[in-house]
């Protein structure tokens, strides 16, 4: 029935908006919400443990502390565009789940820690898509893909990296020596001084470092500069600099082995020197995003007008 004033005139009565999908969840949908993150904590609640433990024993992976808080970060931050997005779930979520927990099963019966915990992610990908859409997993795909970092790799994947890197490190070292008018001799990833031997082991090769230098360069990127370019370049840049720098430690390890004895290599120096050089590095990586930008800058202004990317 049409309301009329005193006047005689219809009221024009507002129509409701088409519904599109509610950002705010149904009991329903908060229901599966926290049926779901119980039986995340009940699955993985031995494989968090774990991690955390390997985070606080092995150097390598310490930096796995930083990474869930900042993805949470992350996520955070994309708070506006998620609640933009309307609620669309969708069901191949939920198989999703159901194959990153088969996944789950397969690790714990063949022991396989880095599998257990990449389910771990998968889970977390298939919950966002079967509670929110896959607009939301689109917009939350890099905070989801960052918690990559937290897992510690294969022990056959590592020694497949670490391996060569304490060679390049063994090179590196016997090149700077010679330069330096060290006496030098290098047998695979032992370096020969006049009255000592300094053997490149797995924590020398420069590895932990790469990795942490890695993390931080995906950070830096991403707050410094908007540019995918830039920041791609910014984390290749990364594996070179983590390189050098050991390099340069295991050079300065050298020459304090031959001039002041091997017991001025050890200790207290060889603990500091890493976290001198590591920082080192890291402001190395101020240097590059630079130069990265200066050579873009420049070769747009070189770039002919009206020329296109």
């Amino acid at each position: 029935m049409t309301p009329y004033p005193v006047s005689g005139q219809p009221v024009d009565t507002p129509t409701p908006p088409a519904s599109s999908g509610s950002w705010i969840p149904a009991p329903l949908h908060l229901a599966q919400m926290a049926a779901l993150l119980v039986a995340f904590a009940a699955l993985y609640w031995s494989v968090a443990t774990n991690l955390v433990r390997d985070w606080a024993n092995d150097g390598n992976y310490s930096h796995g502390f930083l990474i869930v808080p900042i993805a949470l970060y992350f996520a955070w931050e994309r708070r506006d565009r998620l609640r933009a997005q309307p609620l669309a779930p969708s069901n191949t979520g939920l198989l999703i789940v159901l194959a990153s927990v088969a996944v789950l099963g397969a690790g714990t019966l063949g022991a396989e820690l880095f599998l257990m915990r990449m389910s771990g992610i998968g889970v977390i990908t298939g919950a966002i898509v079967f509670l929110f859409g896959w607009q939301h997993l689109r917009l939350l795909a890099f905070p989801v893909a960052f918690l990559v970092l937290m897992v510690p790799l294969p022990a056959i994947i590592f020694n497949q990296i670490a391996f060569p890197l304490q060679l390049v490190a063994s090179q590196f070292g016997e090149v700077a020596l010679a330069t330096a008018g060290v006496p030098v001799l290098r047998e695979g990833n032992v370096i020969v001084l006049a009255h000592t031997k300094l053997e490149v082991v797995e924590a020398c090769s420069g590895i932990r470092s790469l990795v942490s230098l890695i993390t931080l360069g995906i950070v830096y990127g991403y707050f410094i500069d908007q540019r995918p370019l830039v920041r791609v370049a910014i984390v290749l840049s990364t594996i070179p600099v983590a390189i050098v720098a050991n390099g340069f430690r295991i050079a300065g390890t050298g020459l304090l082995a031959h001039f002041y004895g091997p017991e001025a290599a050890e200790g207290f120096f060889h603990e500091f020197s890493g976290w001198v050089v590591f920082v080192v590095a890291f402001a190395a990586i101020f240097g590059v995003r630079a130069l990265i930008v200066s050579g873009i800058t420049l070769a747009e202004r070189l770039r002919p007008q009206g020329a296109h990317a």
